[in-house]
């Protein structure tokens, strides 16, 4: 099985997405393709040996091979023509913008690419923080209570402080504020509206549990990871989520009861299937006098939340041989054949 690692784009988290596949390139035991798309959205084929920092922040990317996507795969120019390159099935690791809003699903459906990763209206659904606590609340799952503030129209909502701040469609903790009044909210919103043009407003509870469970499904059969537990201040900022991050660095499961432990894969369940068949994603709860409540959906988890599986390998490769092409429409003419066939032709 060989894998084409797809990852950048134009996108808040485009530094993160890197990241991630140099993460991919070293616990992912297995033959890869590294398909780099930049911030003007075109792809390069990038070596093996390439794949570091330097290569991305100096431009050098750019002198390797530029890819075109089109029916079948990826494919660059040769003296003869062009050349496919061969990859059994692809990964979508672009995080944020352009990887987790659809775009990247729906180029790779359009053009017949098998791949692992959130399909269109999973990821519609799970990139903007609104449409996912209505899908979770549709399924059966709890959200916070939240208000929506848009930069195009005055509210005046009474607000009970502190409150969390986020922009409606970020990830990675990017843009988020906790407030205690109204003056840090003036700001806060500021700062927020820099990234999006909805912001969510949730109440904050301090020293709140929160778990992170990831998994995937395998011949119909959930694939879970162990339940994380992660460490944090007052929030889990960027900072903490990314800067201390080692590709080889392994967490403790989560000392909990079974019972939690079953009510939170029950809430995965219900979130994941059937909408994200085809992918490996994260969810972060959270948990309030021992009820469980959805906080977000990662439908493309940064380094595909390896470190929380024993074997990451065996899960990827599982689930790729599970990977189908969406099904193809016959298309035979028989409607227009027929009413050429009649007296007044088309």
């Amino acid at each position: 099985m060989t894998y084409g690692v797809i990852f950048g784009a134009n996108s808040y988290e485009h530094e993160i997405s890197i990241v991630s596949a140099v993460v991919l390139k070293k616990v992912l035991k297995a033959p890869k393709q590294f398909i780099f798309c930049d911030k003007n959205k075109e792809f390069f084929l990038i070596d093996d040996e390439k794949m570091n920092a330097k290569t991305f922040s100096s431009g050098a990317y750019k002198k390797e091979k530029a890819l075109v996507l089109k029916q079948g795969g990826f494919f660059y120019k040769t003296m003869l023509g062009e050349k496919k390159i061969e990859i059994d099935v692809a990964i979508n690791i672009v995080h944020g913008k352009d990887g987790e809003d659809g775009k990247i699903a729906a180029l790779l459906d359009f053009y017949g690419v098998k791949y692992i990763g959130p399909r269109l209206e999973a990821s519609v659904l799970s990139f903007n923080k609104i449409l996912t606590k209505l899908y979770a609340q549709s399924v059966g799952v709890k959200t916070l209570d939240y208000t929506v503030f848009n930069l195009h129209q005055e509210q005046d909502v009474a607000l009970e402080f502190p409150c969390i701040l986020k922009p409606a469609r970020l990830g990675s903790s990017i843009g988020i504020s906790v407030v205690k009044d109204e003056e840090d909210f003036k700001y806060a919103k500021d700062v927020a509206f820099e990234f999006d043009e909805d912001i969510v407003v949730e109440k904050f509870v301090s020293n709140i549990k929160e778990y992170n469970l990831a998994g995937c499904m395998i011949d119909n059969k959930m694939e879970f990871s162990i339940i994380e537990e992660p460490r944090k201040n007052e929030i889990l900022d960027f900072e903490q989520k990314y800067l201390g991050f080692s590709e080889s660095s392994k967490v403790g499961e989560a000392d909990i009861s079974e019972e939690l432990k079953q009510k939170l894969k029950d809430n995965f369940m219900k979130i994941y299937n059937p909408l994200f068949k085809g992918a490996l994603i994260r969810c972060d709860f959270f948990v309030i006098d021992d009820e469980v409540y959805l906080n977000e959906i990662n439908s493309n988890p940064g380094s595909l939340a390896n470190y929380l599986f024993e074997d990451f390998t065996s899960v990827i490769n599982n689930l790729a041989e599970n990977i189908e092409l969406e099904r193809q429409i016959k298309i035979d003419y028989a409607f227009i054949h027929s009413i050429n066939g009649q007296k007044g032709k088309l």
